[in-house]
């Protein structure tokens, strides 16, 4: 929050010069690197969106080692100097390091994690929540626990839960808040659960200079403060998955969702936290689907399909879904961009070396 004031206050002064925000422990380069702080990569989420709401006065972003000597201090005033055109870069002692996209390769045919046991999904009486409940059926899953702020209250909850019974799945359909590290604790003291599906979380669309910090600690209550008590409660616990729902807010931004990307950015560094520490988790970041979801409402998937981000077939994301799991990325995209429209637009306002490592942007 003290870098969306810090944003905003500029432009309320009317400083013009560019703003610079320095973390250390935002994003990893290699094995060398000490964990990802999930908070300070929050930060470059948020920084994200402010290059493409104030990209008059916005520098860019960078990331320290654990040792800053000479040596570093000189490689910063390259970056500040505008060498090289990078605003997005991890300063380390072997080099400086600029932010880049590019493709995964995937498993193809059978490969990939097929859900086993006791799946937990939380809001998984939603759009995508529910979406995931019957692909993991149809996958093998024995038993499904559906969590969601209203229980089987939630409308539409009744309904799938006698679809899912119906293709011979057990159902069990919880009331509880993520948001709250007891009721969290208390979840899981009733479930021995093989795999995780984190798939709850909001959207606001806010303009960054309007955005106040009640609303950033409102976009952070379900996608945060769940993915880590979760992760907390679970502890070193073995699971097949443990598998985050994020969006592509948070890797490249998208105006007027400063809060969501920097949700979206912690969240994707918390799962490379748990890698870290020798545990299984992944990140997906989506583009928009179709059919409600991150992206609801068909004026808002229109307005995406002309700027280059097409919505994904609900199908298609959750095959893609089990394929991604067992990679090596922590973190990945799950998308269909249209790069001749997205491009452009995208670097509209500023140029942006993130997509060069694309052939087709």
């Amino acid at each position: 929050s003290a870098s969306l004031v810090l944003v905003q206050a500029l432009g309320d002064a009317g400083v013009g010069g560019p703003l610079w925000v320095v973390t250390r422990g935002a994003v990893s380069v290699g094995g060398s690197d000490g964990p990802v702080d999930a908070v300070q990569a929050a930060v470059w989420g948020l920084g994200r969106v402010a290059g493409l709401e104030v990209s008059g006065r916005w520098g860019g972003l960078i990331d320290l080692p654990g040792v800053v000597d000479g040596r570093v201090v000189e490689r910063v005033a390259v970056v500040l100097a505008g060498v090289g055109g990078e605003d997005q870069v991890a300063v380390r002692a072997s080099g400086v390091f600029g932010r880049r996209l590019g493709r995964v390769p995937v498993g193809g045919g059978e490969a990939g994690w097929r859900p086993r046991g006791t799946v937990l999904i939380t809001g998984g009486t939603g759009a995508l929540g529910a979406r995931v409940a019957r692909w993991a059926a149809v996958e093998g899953a024995g038993h499904l626990v559906l969590v969601s702020r209203r229980g089987i209250e939630a409308p539409g909850a009744v309904g799938l839960r006698e679809e899912l019974v119906a293709a011979g799945v057990r159902v069990s359909v919880v009331a509880c808040d993520v948001a709250e590290r007891s009721a969290v604790e208390g979840l899981l003291a009733g479930f021995s659960v093989d795999a995780v599906v984190h798939a709850a979380g909001s959207v606001v669309n806010v303009p960054l200079a309007g955005v106040s910090v009640g609303e950033l600690s409102g976009v952070w209550a379900g996608k945060v403060a769940g993915a880590v008590h979760l992760d907390a409660v679970l502890g070193e616990r073995s699971l097949d998955a443990f598998v985050v729902f994020s969006s592509v807010a948070g890797v490249w931004g998208s105006g007027g969702q400063a809060g969501y990307a920097a949700a979206n950015a912690f969240v994707d560094g918390l799962v490379q936290a748990r890698r870290g520490r020798g545990l299984v988790g992944t990140s997906v970041a989506w583009g928009p689907w179709a059919g409600g979801g991150m992206a609801a409402g068909e004026g808002a998937v229109e307005g995406l399909r002309r700027r280059g981000l097409v919505a994904l077939e609900p199908g298609r994301a959750v095959r893609a879904l089990g394929r991604v799991v067992p990679g090596e990325e922590p973190v990945v995209v799950v998308a269909d961009v249209d790069w001749a429209r997205f491009t452009p637009a995208y670097t509209s306002v500023r140029p942006s070396p993130l997509l060069t490592g694309i052939p087709e942007a």
